[in-house]
Order: C-alpha cells, then structure tokens, then sequence
C-alpha cells in the first residue's frame, strides 16, 4: 500500500470482510451497515450513499481506483452523503432491497452496485458501475434534486420502496391440484429453445453455469428418458471441461464465460460456483461413465483444498480475477514462458491448448483443451491414456511455474451457505468416487459449523473469521446446512445429522416462517428491520433458500415421519408452480421438488453388519429419487423398526412407508424399483 493511501484510514479499519478493508484506507470516510451511520444521517439530515460490492468483484476495484481513492470525489462524498460500503456476501439482505431499487429503476442490476437513499435508508436513485466524471456529476444532480425538490424525491422514495417490498409477494394458493408429468414436460418444452446444444448452457453470452438447472435436466431424463434432456447437460459439461472457464492447469471453474462458447471467463473463482459444479459432474459421472468428468471432479476438489481451506475446515469464499492490477494476469500465458516451462514437449502441448505466438485473447493465451482428444492422440502417433498421462505431469510442471506468479487476491472469509454447499459437494464425491478423504473433510467441515458457527440458542452466524462470528445467520444458511447435514447421513447413517437437521429446520420455522404466505422470509424475525424483509424465490447461480427449505422440509417430512413438513414443502410449491412451469433454470431447484410430488421416492432401508458394502454398491448408481437410511442397527428412525435380522444385511425397498419384501442384493432391490 502507497503512502499516499495509507494517510487516510475510515471507520472500516476494524471489519473483518476483505472487501470491506479493501476500501478501509480510501479518503471516503467509509461507514460499515450499522447503527452509527445510519444515526448519522439521521442526526445530520444527510443522504446515505449505499455502496455494494464484493471483494473478487472486477470493476468493484475499477471504480475504487478511478472515484474511491480520489480525494476530489472523496470530499463531495463526505460532504454531502454519509458513506456506507457492504460486502453483498457478508449482507445479501441489504443487496437484495438495493438491489430491487436500482432494477426497478434501471432495468439492469450487478455490482458495483451504488444506490442513494433518504437518511431514513428508504432507495431514491441509484446505478452500478460509474466513470469518474459520471459519478461526480451523479452525486451532485441527486444533492440538486433533493435540495430544490424535496416534496419530489419524498414521494420518489415511497413510491419506490413500495416497488422493493411488492416485487417478491406472494400470493398464499388455496388451489391443490395433483401435480403431474405433464407439468413436468411442460417446463422442458418451455426451456429446450433457450438451450444450447452446440456449445451448452443456455444461448448467448454471457453464460453462467447455472448447475441447478442442469442438475433438474438430469433428474428430469432418469424420470422420462427425455435424450434432449442429457445431451444438454452433457454438451454443457464437456465444453466447460474444455474451455477456459476451466482452470486446466490448477482445477476449479471462474465465475461465467463473457462470450457463448465457455473460451474466455470473468477469472474469478468463487466457491458456491465450483461446490454445486462438483456436485453436478460427480451425478453426470453416475449417469454417463464419462472419466472427464471425474478427472474435473478430482481436479477441483484439489484446488479447493490447496487454495480455498482453511486449517480451521471451514472453507474460503473467493480467488480475486485481478493480480496486480489487471484481471486474468494470474491464469494467462505467453508462448515463451510455456516453451521455457515444457522443452521438448513444448509443440504438442501448445497445440494441445490452443497456444499461439500472437495469442488467442488480448495478446496471450487461455488454455482450452483439445475438443477431440481422441483424434489429437492419433494425430501424435499415442494411445489416449498416455497422452492423458503426458498431458498431467506437464500440468503439474506448468502448476509449479504459475505458482511463482504474483497471486490473485483471497477473499478469506468463511461464509456458512457456501461452505454448506461445498460440504455437501464433498459428500457427493465421496459416495460417487468411493474416497473416504472427502467423507473426512466433509465431516470436518460439518462440525466446524456444528461448533463454530452454530449459536447457543441453537441459530446460525452467517460469518466466521480470525475465530469471530458478527452476522446473524439468513435463510440460505440454515437451507444449505440443514441439505448438507441430510447429504452427510446419507453417506454415514449416523443419525447426529439428522437430529441437526431436524433442529436447525425447527429454529427456521419459529424465526423465518410467514404463514400467511406459507413461504419462509430471508432474515430472522430478531434481526433490525430494514425497509422491506424480502423473500428469495427464483433460483440463480446458487438456488433459491425458499426453494431448498421446501425441499428439506420433504425430505426431512420423509424420513421423520413428519406429515405436517410434507405438507408445508406441498403448499410452498403450489405457490410458485404458475412460474416454475414457464421459467426453466430459474425454478428448477422448485422442480426437483415437483419430480418428487410426481413420483415419491423410495425409501430405502439397509440394515445389518454389511451396510457399508451395500451402500458402497448403491453409490456407483444414480438414483435422484432414492432417500437411503440404515445402520448396523435399527437406529432410531421409524421406517427402521423390526428391519434387523440377525448375522444379515437386508435391503428394504419402501414407498409412501410401505416396505417390499426384503431382499439382499443391490440388483434384487433395483428390480424391486423397475417393477
């Protein structure tokens, strides 16, 4: 840091979110969301600027650089507005609220998101990214316009705040009509001509991964055998595989292609992206055999625990897309610098990665994998699995090299949804993989959260840094916890999990749940009132918390025996079916759930010394609609009573708690399923 920045220090300088203290010693006198600012501008009758970012966010630095560190803007700034920065990661309650405002407003939303509201906090105007001069000039004509027109901007600011609090209602729908296949096929028919099923995702640029949805394709083609349905996910997968939004060298995904062909990412890597991904090509795996798939799984889960793991087992939240000041510097290549790396092997393995003299992307070269590796192997005279092999040690010579680099920043906080969703990923490839040094990080992780994040008052913090916890937990975080601790049954049967679950599920209802709706708030009846508590529906990059409550409250309904959890999950999903059967990808973790209520799933029972080895069988299948429970013993679950048989393990294939007769072998009990 240059002197000149380190001359001015803001009352950021004691948070703990790296992105907060990024801006900790910007001239702009910088408040955290909090009582004291917001008093301030109370108190001094100023308007509040809400700045809204997060810390491997690209053009959040852009903006720092050009307008945050300038001591010209910083003074209007400071004169005129009372400063408060977020990290959306840390306070997705806040950047939800604004978040509406400035997409009521503009039409478009993303981050940095800067949004001026009336010292009250309810939104007046606000934008994302600004240039220097256009900042400035922003600033001043919303000071003019409040000062000359107050009466105007009052009711500016009601009408939209109205807006915010109506754009999530919903409407509670006494309607309950049977679900059925058809609404199912009504929901692919809606969403196959936005697929692409040349380069995958969904058309155009850019393209997210958005790895719900294609984990819905995949469920959705075991249930119907719709071919349409797998190749999508299959075109997907591979080209990701491939592309540059993979790391080829050093594994793990950045956060979305900025073009439509997965060739040239937004470099940051983030963990919520990479643990629904290896949760998804672990699945692919089952259905497909495809080794790529394994080769990324394994890959990812290394960079996670070389790069994004914590000593603690809690896991970090983000790798920058910026090193020295220029995103993607960290990842890309000139040809020299592979040539000086590789020596003889260097002709083939610059063809191998699309490496060029002049460059394939602004000067230098994002590895992309060879799409035919197969024929590339022919054309060099080799065997596939030696040009694999060949293609793994330079990697790890190319690793090493890269490694040297100045490196991208961390964003080292521990955020409790998305090390849920990487302990669930965890779990996954541990059963599908048959690595029992995933099942011990995943257990790892899931008593940190048991013993670190988790309150007394049995609630969740939403944060974890330097041994502190400072943020009251929202609903993603007990969503995600609550799926992840019934994952980690699924692959241990020790019932601690459940009784979590169970737990974290009971605290969710008494301090989330709005039964006029029948849907769950996103923050806590104890947390302070902001100007609209909002409900999250529409499943994005991460699903939904609304929709992974309902699907837990299914699943624990399930196991539990608890109908009144079943109803409730009913209930969340009638609400939202009018939107779920037109909007594909953006519902179809609520689609999972209306795969279930279509075709309940089996309940399946193994019980006796030998279960290990049977679910060890089982794991080499998908099977989506498959909730498994058992033990050595009987255990405490209702559907395991009276199941054990003495020197015998016996599999109990059971539905809507009706159990077949028992049998002994994985192929006896898929039969039992195919009847």
């Amino acid at each position: 840091m240059t002197e000149e920045k380190e001359k001015y220090t803001n009352h950021l300088i004691d948070e703990s979110s790296p992105y907060l203290l990024q801006h900790a010693h910007n001239p702009v006198d910088w408040y955290p969301w909090g009582d004291e600012a917001l008093e301030k501008a109370q108190k001094e009758n100023k308007l509040i600027l809400v700045s809204i970012g997060y810390a491997a966010c690209h053009w959040c630095h852009v903006m720092e650089s050009e307008s945050f560190e300038d001591a010209v803007v910083a003074e209007y700034m400071n004169t005129h507005y009372v400063c408060i920065k977020v990290d959306r990661e840390e306070r997705p309650d806040i950047d939800q609220i604004y978040m509406s405002a400035v997409q009521l407003i503009t039409g478009r939303g993303g981050w940095p998101l800067n949004c001026v509201a009336l010292p009250d906090g309810r939104p007046l105007y606000g934008g994302t990214y600004f240039p220097k001069n256009r900042w400035l000039s922003f600033l001043q004509q919303i000071v003019d316009y409040v000062t000359q027109q107050p009466e105007k901007a009052e009711g500016q600011a009601d009408h939209l705040t109205a807006g915010v609090r109506q754009s999530d209602q919903v409407v509670f729908n006494s309607e309950q009509d049977a679900f059925s296949t058809s609404q199912l096929k009504t929901i692919f028919d809606y969403w196959e001509p936005r697929l692409d099923f040349e380069k995958g995702g969904n058309q155009g640029a850019p393209k997210f991964p958005l790895p719900i949805g294609f984990e819905y394709l995949l469920h959705y083609h075991d249930l119907t055998g719709e071919k349409k349905a797998l190749e999508a996910v299959v075109v997907t997968l591979d080209h990701m595989a491939r592309g540059g939004i993979y790391d080829q060298i050093g594994g793990g995904f950045a956060r979305y292609s900025t073009d439509p062909i997965w060739k040239v990412p937004h470099f940051e890597k983030m963990l919520y992206d990479n643990a629904q991904l290896v949760s998804l090509y672990s699945k692919a795996y089952q259905v497909t055999g495809n080794k790529l798939y394994e080769k990324v799984v394994h890959e990812t889960l290394g960079f996670i625990a070389r790069e994004m793991t914590d000593s603690s087992g809690g896991f970090y939240s983000a790798l920058d897309a910026d090193s020295e000041g220029v995103e993607g510097l960290f990842y890309v290549w000139d040809k020299s610098e592979m040539e000086e790396v590789l020596g003889e092997q260097a002709p083939m393995i610059l063809e191998y990665y699309h490496v060029t003299e002049e460059g394939n992307w602004e000067g230098s070269n994002i590895l992309l994998a060879q799409d035919d590796p197969e024929g590339f192997a022919e054309k060099y005279g080799l065997p596939l699995s030696e040009l694999e092999s060949k293609v793994h040690e330079v990697n790890k010579a190319l690793l090493e090299a890269r490694s040297a680099r100045v490196r991208p920043g961390l964003d080292d906080k521990i955020l409790t949804s998305w090390n849920a969703m990487m302990l669930r990923a965890y779990v996954v490839a541990s059963r599908v993989f048959g690595r029992e040094d995933y099942l011990e990080t995943a257990l790892k992780n899931a008593r940190f959260i048991r013993d670190q994040v988790k309150r007394e008052d049995g609630g969740l913090f939403r944060n974890y840094k330097n041994g502190k916890s400072t943020i009251n937990g929202f609903l993603d975080d007990y969503a995600f916890v609550i799926s992840g601790f019934i994952e980690l049954y699924q692959a241990t049967f020790d019932e601690t999990w459940l009784d979590e679950a169970d737990q974290l599920l009971t605290y969710a209802l008494q301090h989330f749940f709005d039964s006029a709706t029948g849907l769950f708030y996103y923050t806590s009846n104890m947390d302070p009132a902001l100007v609209a508590r909002k409900m999250e529906l529409t499943d994005n990059v991460i699903p939904s918390s609304n929709s992974e409550m309902a699907k837990n409250l299914y699943i624990l309904g399930q196991y539990l025996y608890r109908d009144e959890y079943v109803e409730k999950a009913r209930q969340m999903l009638h609400n939202v079916l009018g939107d779920a059967l037109r909007n594909g990808p953006y519902y179809a973790n609520w689609d999972i759930l209306l795969i279930w209520m279509v075709r309940p799933p089996y309940e399946v029972a193994v019980v006796g010394p030998g279960f290990k080895e049977i679910l060890n069988q089982w794991n080499l299948h998908y099977l989506p609609n498959v909730f498994l429970s058992g033990g050595s013993s009987e255990g405490t679950l209702e559907l395991l009573q009276n199941k054990y048989v003495a020197g015998s393990t016996m599999i109990y294939v059971c539905q809507d708690k009706v159990c077949l007769k028992p049998v002994t072998t994985i192929k006896e009990a898929l039969q039992q399923m195919s009847d």
